[in-house]
C-alpha cells in the first residue's frame, strides 16, 4: 500500500504540541501512522510549516446567510427585523444559484481550516412551495457544492412546517414546508449517505414544528442513528410563546416528545432555566454555540459553561456567517463568558479546540474525525506562526496560539481525506474564492 506523507513542523495532538510530526496517509484518506520526532521532512513528504491542527468542524451553518454579510449591519433592529431581510434573500434562491453560492461559501470555510460543515437546510422547494421535479434538488445542490469545495458535509435536512405553534406558514416560509412531518420524512428518506456526505435531520424550532409532530422527526433520526439538531431558546419571545401554547419551556417540550438525547444537538440554548440545563445535560444532548451570530443578532450570552458542567458536550458554528472563523468562535466562547461573569479561565485553550474539532465532528456524525491519530480521517489544517498575529508566539503553546492569537487569515493549508484542498493559502479547486463569492452574491441581488 502506497502512503502519502505530510510532515508537520509542529502538530497539536490533543493535549500538547509535538515538533516534527510525520502523518502517513492511506489511499482511502485515513491516517495510517503518526510519527513523532521527525526532525526534517522525509523524502517526498509534503511539508506543512507552522502549527498543524485537526480539521475544524463548523457544526451549524446556513450557507445562504453569507449573502447577508454587511447588508444586515445597517441601522438597528432585532432578530425579528433581521429575519425579514433573510427571507428576501431566501426567496431568490434556486438550485443553480444556491449551488454557486454554497460552493463559494464552503470554499471560504476550507480557507478557514474547516474540513466538515453541518448545513442546517430548510430552503427545500420553489418560492411558492411547489416541489422541484427532484424534491431534494436544493439539498443535492448543497451536497454537490461541498464536494466541489472539497469539504465533508452533514446535511441536516430541516423540518419547518409552521410560522408559529401550529399556524400556517407565512408567504416567505412556503418553500420551507413539506406540510407534515410524515411528508418531510418521506422526502428526506430519498437522500443517502455517500463518500464525504452524512444525512441528518433537524427540527427548525418548537415554533416551526407542531408538538404532535416532533416525535416523527426524532424517530426518523433515531432509526438511522443520524444526528438530529434543533434551534433552541434563541429568543425570549420563543420561550414566552411556548409557555403560552404548551405551559412548558421549549426544552421540556422537546424532552416530552423524545427529541433530546446523545445524538441530538441543541443550537444556541441562549435563554435557559436551571431545569432546562439539567434536562439537556442529563440526557447527553449536545450544545452548539455560535457566538459571533449570537452577538451580531443581540441574542444574548448563553449558559455554555453551565450546560457543559451538566453533561452537554460543546460544539461551535458560524451560523449566519457574519464571519467564518472557527478560531474566533472558540475565542468568543471564553471571552463572552468572561464578560458575563467578570472572571477568566472558564475553558482551557485545549478544551476550546476540542469543541472546534473532535466534539464538533461528533455532533455531525463523523466519528473518527477531528483528531490526529492512527485510523482517523486525514483531515487537518495548518496555521502560520509568522503572521502579524502569531509572530513571536511559542510553538509549544500551540492551543493558546491558535485560539487566542490566530484567525482564519492565518490558515495556510487544509487537507481533507488526504487531499490538499488549500495549499499555501490558495484553494486548489476554487482558486479565486473572493470572485466566486462576489459573483454568487451579486446574482441574488439582481
Amino acid at each position: 500500500m502506497q502512503l502519502t506523507t505530510y510532515w508537520a513542523e509542529n502538530a497539536w495532538l490533543g493535549t500538547n504540541v509535538e515538533p516534527g510530526v510525520a502523518l502517513d496517509i492511506t489511499p482511502d484518506g485515513r491516517i495510517a501512522a503518526v510519527r513523532k520526532g521527525v526532525e526534517a521532512p522525509p523524502p517526498g513528504a509534503v511539508a506543512l510549516r507552522g502549527l498543524t491542527l485537526p480539521g475544524l468542524a463548523n457544526a451549524h451553518s446556513h450557507a445562504f446567510h453569507r449573502a447577508l454579510r454587511s447588508t444586515v449591519q445597517v441601522g438597528s433592529g432585532t432578530f425579528w427585523t433581521w429575519r425579514e431581510v433573510m427571507y428576501q434573500v431566501a426567496s431568490r434562491l434556486d438550485p443553480d444559484t444556491y449551488h454557486a453560492l454554497a460552493r463559494a461559501v464552503y470554499a471560504e470555510m476550507a480557507l478557514a481550516g474547516i474540513t466538515a460543515v453541518g448545513e442546517f437546510h430548510y430552503v427545500h422547494h420553489a418560492p411558492d412551495g411547489t416541489p422541484y421535479a427532484d424534491p431534494n434538488a436544493m439539498g443535492e445542490a448543497l451536497i454537490a457544492a461541498a464536494r466541489d469545495a472539497g469539504i465533508r458535509i452533514t446535511l441536516l435536512d430541516t423540518a419547518y412546517l409552521s410560522s408559529g405553534f401550529g399556524a400556517a406558514p407565512e408567504r416567505h416560509q412556503l418553500r420551507f414546508s413539506d406540510g407534515t412531518a410524515e411528508a418531510w420524512a418521506e422526502r428526506v428518506s430519498a437522500l443517502k449517505d455517500a463518500e464525504g456526505v452524512r444525512v441528518g435531520a433537524a427540527v427548525h424550532s418548537v415554533r416551526a414544528v407542531p408538538a404532535e409532530q416532533l416525535g416523527t422527526v426524532a424517530a426518523w433520526a433515531q432509526e438511522r442513528g443520524a444526528p438530529l439538531h434543533v434551534h433552541l431558546s434563541e429568543q425570549t419571545a420563543e420561550n414566552d410563546a411556548c409557555l403560552a401554547a404548551h405551559g412548558r419551556t421549549p426544552t421540556r417540550l422537546l424532552a416530552d416528545h423524545g427529541v433530546l438525547g446523545p445524538h441530538t444537538t441543541a443550537v444556541h440554548s441562549t435563554h435557559m432555566t436551571a431545569d432546562d440545563i439539567a434536562l439537556i445535560g442529563g440526557s447527553g444532548t449536545g450544545t452548539c454555540m455560535c457566538p459571533t451570530t449570537e452577538r451580531d443578532l443581540a441574542d444574548g450570552i448563553g449558559p455554555a459553561a453551565a450546560l457543559q458542567r451538566a453533561g452537554s458536550p460543546l460544539s461551535l458554528g458560524s451560523d449566519s456567517h457574519a464571519v467564518i472563523d472557527l478560531l474566533e468562535e472558540a475565542r468568543a466562547l471564553e471571552l463572552d463568558e468572561r464578560l458575563r461573569t467578570r472572571t477568566r479561565g472558564h475553558w482551557t485553550a485545549a478544551a476550546l479546540l476540542r469543541a472546534a474539532t473532535a466534539d464538533g465532528h461528533a455532533a455531525l456524525g463523523w466519528s473518527g474525525a477531528g483528531v490526529l491519530e492512527s485510523g482517523a480521517y486525514a483531515d487537518f489544517t495548518t496555521i502560520t506562526l509568522d503572521s502579524v498575529r502569531t509572530a513571536g508566539v511559542r510553538p509549544r503553546l500551540g492551543a493558546e496560539a491558535a485560539v487566542f492569537a490566530a484567525s482564519a487569515a492565518d490558515v495556510r493549508d487544509t487537507v481533507v481525506g488526504g487531499r490538499h484542498v488549500v495549499r499555501d493559502g490558495t484553494h486548489t479547486s476554487v482558486p479565486d474564492v473572493p470572485s466566486a463569492l462576489t459573483s454568487a452574491i451579486t446574482a441574488l441581488r439582481s
